[in-house]
């Protein structure tokens, strides 16, 4: 049974930074995608950033594009979520997802409602705030 496990949320002050990690265990993800997604009160869950994990290439929702930087370490396992110059409407609780790329790419992309995702982790809160 895989396993997604994400940290590094908090609270941080408009223009500021905050890096996410995930780290998956369990899951044979050579053909999977891993993006992150985020969902505020009252909204749905909605797609940031992916990456393929079998060719490394990088999706980003317009939203944040030139923000966020999406990267992998192989060796930990680990994929992270690099955000800058973050601003009060990105605060929401972010969730790391698996799944193959048709099912999760187009929602990174277009900013779009996940919809069946194969594996979610548990989400870490972003709060972004003066």
């Amino acid at each position: 049974q895989g396993k997604l496990v994400e940290s590094g949320g908090g609270l941080v002050q408009p223009g500021g930074s905050l890096k996410l990690s995930c780290t998956h265990s369990g899951f044979y993800l050579d053909q999977r995608a891993i993006g992150w997604f985020r969902q505020a009160p009252g909204q749905e869950r909605r797609g940031v950033s992916c990456i393929d994990m079998e060719d490394g290439r990088t999706y980003y929702a317009d939203s944040v594009h030139g923000r966020f930087t999406i990267s992998r370490d192989d060796a930990t396992n680990t994929v992270y979520l690099q955000m800058n110059d973050l601003k009060p409407e990105d605060t929401a609780v972010y969730f790391c997802a698996a799944d193959w790329p048709a099912a999760i790419v187009p929602a990174c992309t277009g900013g779009r409602a996940a919809g069946y995702v194969e594996l979610w982790g548990q989400g870490t809160q972003v709060t972004v705030s003066s």
